[in-house]
């Protein structure tokens, strides 16, 4: 269903700033939120804020960059909503890195159903680290989340039993070799401490109260949370790599903006979603995982898919930064 193009769509300058304080809703590694947007009447601009980075676990800056390709596509998806289609050039400046993408309105569009239910999706997508129910995921769900993930130029591939057990091999020695690291550590209770950055960071609330019996284990964030994760498995669980046959800057980004838009579209389809980085923040187990996926690519991510519990209350949401902290407005009209 479609709606005409709202003839009371905002100004310019005043839907960029919307798209960008929507961003804000977008997921990142450890909820650092390493993204600034600049706002001027005729575009809008991303850079990446390594003030918020992770050297010691990200030293690439990989997860930073797919962070900051999840507040892109949510961007674009909420100018979609307000009426309006978009260009995104990614990496304008070769000469300065930290510019990721360049947002730029191109004219009106019918409003459809479907991007008003995106933007909900927004609101309601949020990462639950409780296991899921014994109900299995259907084909035709991935299949959508194949189509979606393609259509942003990023592949999909759901993980067969055997992959799985090579998965937690590999999520196992992400994890020690993480535990081996003070850098990661420290970065681990900084972000998840008490004494984290204020809006930002992983609150008790959404950290498990104990280890969930899952076959593939999940990242251990050094200390006990109060999200009670009660009983259940991962046996009903689907795995599944976001991949690509690239592995540099654009294409980290290319893949955040591929996660945001399968996990908004898994959102619609009631389906809950665990990214687990860890695999690919090590060296020797991003290795493992594109042994996994017959070489045919570079991992950028897995995500566990799976149906919530229904008994389960909604986790809480982690804070997000005042819009004035990740939003600059430009006052010259340049």
């Amino acid at each position: 269903m479609t709606t005409p193009t709202r003839e009371h769509r905002r100004p310019t300058a005043a839907a960029y700033a919307q798209a960008a304080e929507a961003a804000g809703h977008a997921p990142s590694i450890h909820n650092t939120q390493p993204w600034h947007w600049q706002i001027h009447p005729d575009r809008l601009d991303l850079y990446a804020d390594t003030t918020r980075a992770l050297p010691g676990t990200d030293p690439d800056e990989r997860m930073l960059l797919v962070s900051c390709g999840a507040a892109l596509h949510h961007a674009q998806v909420a100018l979609h909503a307000e009426g309006y289609d978009v260009a995104v050039r990614p990496l304008p400046d070769p000469g300065l890195p930290e510019h990721l993408a360049t947002v730029t309105i191109t004219g009106g569009t019918p409003v459809t159903a479907h991007a008003v239910r995106l933007v909900q999706a927004m609101q309601l997508r949020h990462t639950d680290r409780r296991p899921t129910v014994d109900v299995p995921v259907t084909a035709e769900q991935v299949d959508e989340l194949r189509r979606i993930a393609d259509a942003v130029g990023v592949h999909l591939h759901r993980l067969t039993p055997d992959q799985v057990t090579d998965l937690a091999v590999a999520v196992s020695h992400a994890e020690d070799a993480a535990a081996a690291e003070p850098a990661v550590l420290a970065e681990t209770h900084r972000w998840t401490g008490p004494g984290r950055p204020a809006g930002t960071g992983l609150p008790p609330e959404v950290i498990p109260d104990r280890r969930p019996e899952t076959d593939v284990g999940e990242r251990d964030f050094g200390a006990r949370g109060t999200l009670s994760v009660g009983g259940g498995h991962d046996k009903a669980s689907t795995y599944v790599v976001l991949f690509g046959t690239e592995d540099d800057r654009a294409a980290w980004l290319r893949a955040g903006q591929a996660l945001s838009a399968v996990w908004l579209h898994a959102t619609m389809q009631g389906l809950a979603v665990l990214p687990f980085s860890q695999v690919v923040e090590v060296d020797g187990t991003r290795v493992m995982m594109r042994r996994i996926l017959s070489n045919l690519g570079y991992p950028y991510l897995v995500l566990r898919l799976g149906v919530a519990d229904p008994e389960h209350a909604l986790p809480g949401h982690t804070p997000r930064l005042p819009f004035d902290a990740t939003a600059t407005i430009d006052q010259t009209g340049r």
